[in-house]
């Protein structure tokens, strides 16, 4: 669903990414994970157009991104929920969500009705507080609603930018069994995430970034179980 081969990515003269390869499956959740300033950001603003690259390639189903604004790439399919979860505060949660589902070209009364359902059904807190104003939510409540306002989206691939940062606990756990279960389901899922033992716990596949460069991949499962790595790459 997603290739990247050799991707270097510079901000003015400051390199930030380095020769940066690998791949997203449908049906796949990937994790990348890595200290403060490692670059995982970056990457993902780099996969969804929102950074241009100096050198290297980005695939989206098949075909090269170079060339595609953002919101365009966005409505094919690959849709970026970025850090700080950046809802509308001063729009309900309903319309919130009806603005993902006015992205999606030939939409219809019946399909937002069915992604409003299907969404309600995955968070049922936002159904409760549908009428809320986003602003009013709690921070766990917006990033549920920043996920299902994406997911109204319809994509073929969803990249997450530390959807951890600030929230409690248990908001973190009903996040990241969602996406669990939306990788399940056939979703190619690519989490960013600075809590590396809950991401490595959820995720099929792990790429540890250090200073722009991955320096070790492989199963999730594998690195969870290697102590070295979480001390030497982590911390």
């Amino acid at each position: 669903m997603i290739e990247v081969e050799n991707l270097h990515v510079a901000i003015g003269s400051v390199s930030i990414l380095h020769d940066v390869s690998f791949r997203l499956e449908p049906g796949r959740l990937v994790t990348v994970i890595g200290a403060n300033g490692a670059g995982k950001t970056t990457l993902l603003r780099s996969l969804s157009n929102l950074v241009r690259p100096q050198r290297g390639e980005v695939r989206f189903d098949g075909r090269p991104v170079a060339d595609l604004a953002p919101h365009l790439l966005a409505r094919s399919g690959l849709v970026h929920v970025p850090q700080g979860r950046q809802i509308v505060p001063g729009l309900t949660v309903r319309d919130n969500l009806v603005i993902g589902a006015d992205r999606i070209a030939g939409h219809s009364a019946d399909t937002l009705r069915e992604g409003l359902d299907r969404e309600f059904a995955r968070f049922p807190v936002l159904k409760e507080r549908q009428h809320v104003l986003g602003g009013n939510l709690s921070g766990g409540e917006q990033q549920m609603l920043a996920v299902s306002r994406a997911l109204m989206m319809r994509p073929k691939a969803l990249l997450l930018d530390e959807p951890s940062l600030g929230l409690a606990p248990q908001v973190v756990a009903a996040i990241l069994k969602a996406l669990r279960r939306l990788a399940d389901d056939g979703l190619a899922v690519l989490l960013v995430e600075q809590l590396a033992l809950l991401a490595l716990d959820t995720a099929d596949e792990a790429h540890v970034l250090q200073r722009g460069r991955v320096i070790l991949s492989g199963p999730a499962h594998e690195l969870r179980r290697d102590r070295a790595v979480i001390e030497s790459y982590l911390g």
